[in-house]
């Protein structure tokens, strides 16, 4: 790219949620209004989605209703372009860095955030997905919407996009050092398995070229290679299913029912999260632990995610720099890793080759 860089935006992609009662059902219409999500003709969607809203609202109210009726993701996503901005500052003196928040589903929309960064007017602008491991569910429809909503306001500066960083040595570095507080005093006292869990997806998504199940594995024999546990008992499974189609496994719930069965205390570590919401703080705080208490599991611990650890904000630095570094079109700043398989066409590498 032509000409000095002084002035960069950071856009950090999340899902959002619902920040009162009744922003759940326009919330969940909005979910369900993506074609990502729902994945049926347009004319059906376009019907479908408010009435599965209404269907499920009064059920996800009540969820939010267990940690005080809303979602805490937006206060804590905001809390990471903090730290981001603070440790960009640190490390790079000759530019100046604002990172802005873009929330899929609800408030700040990715359009309010363009909004922002089109005024702050920037010389590049860098896409931050904080979602360690690519999906075409959450990444690529985020990305996509951006995309769509950039080129109706005519924003022109130059633009690159992180697409995952399921290897990314500062986000290992800091689960790991998370995981092992809550391993080491469990497995101090008897045998003790470590669950990585993840949110599911549908396997006919899987199927059709996603590579987000490939990566959350990458991601534990990262982590778990990180550890360097001896005889380390570890696997990974997939929570918050719904609906009637076959989802990819093993599920949470299963692999905390076969460890009560074996006399094993868990250690669950959200592995696709980086903040807390709904499905960390309900799913797994409150639902999983008592079926844990039900299913005889020895003792319980939850690793929190990663939020604003230390070693998580500099590897997110480090992208944002080689990405910087790198005046091609970068898709994939994750250069500890190789492209995925060929079955997995989502992959934005693969479709560079």
């Amino acid at each position: 790219m032509n000409g000095v860089v002084k002035r960069v935006a950071v856009v950090l992609f999340n899902l959002g949620g619902p920040d009162s009662p009744e922003a759940v059902e326009p919330f969940l219409r909005n979910l369900f209004s993506d074609p990502a999500i729902l994945r049926v003709p347009a004319l059906v969607r376009r019907f479908l989605a408010p009435f599965l809203a209404r269907r499920r609202a009064a059920t996800a109210r009540g969820i939010y209703a267990r940690i005080g009726g809303r979602s805490p993701i937006l206060e804590q996503t905001r809390a990471q372009a903090v730290a981001l901005d603070t440790a960009l500052a640190a490390r790079s003196s000759t530019q100046s860095f604002r990172s802005f928040v873009a929330m899929r589903y609800w408030h700040p929309f990715i359009g309010e955030a363009a909004a922002a960064v089109q005024a702050y007017a920037p010389d590049r602008i860098i896409l931050l997905p904080l979602y360690p491991q690519l999906s075409t569910t959450t990444t690529e429809s985020s990305i996509g919407e951006w995309q769509r909503v950039v080129q109706a306001k005519g924003i022109a500066a130059p633009l690159q996009a992180i697409c995952c960083y399921p290897g990314e040595s500062g986000f290992i570095a800091a689960a790991a050092a998370l995981v092992r507080e809550a391993y080491e005093p469990a497995a101090a006292s008897g045998p003790t398995r470590l669950l990585f869990s993840a949110h599911g997806l549908p396997e006919k998504v899987v199927k059709s070229g996603d590579p987000y199940q490939w990566q959350v594995e990458r991601t534990a024999k990262a982590i778990v290679a990180r550890l360097a546990i001896p005889g380390l008992d570890w696997r990974v499974c997939y929570q918050s299913r719904v609906g009637p189609l076959k989802w990819i496994g093993p599920s949470t719930d299963s692999e905390i029912n076969r460890a009560g069965a074996e006399g094993k205390a868990v250690v669950l570590f959200p592995i696709a999260f980086v903040s807390e919401h709904s499905e960390t703080l309900v799913e797994l705080d409150i639902e999983y632990r008592e079926l844990a208490h039900r299913a005889g599991v020895r003792a319980w611990r939850r690793v929190p995610t990663v939020g604003t650890h230390p070693a998580f904000i500099d590897g997110l630095v480090d992208l944002v720099l080689q990405a910087l570094a790198d005046p091609a079109e970068p898709v994939c700043n994750d250069r500890t890793m190789p492209a995925c398989p060929r079955q997995f066409s989502a992959c934005p590498r693969l479709r560079q080759t």
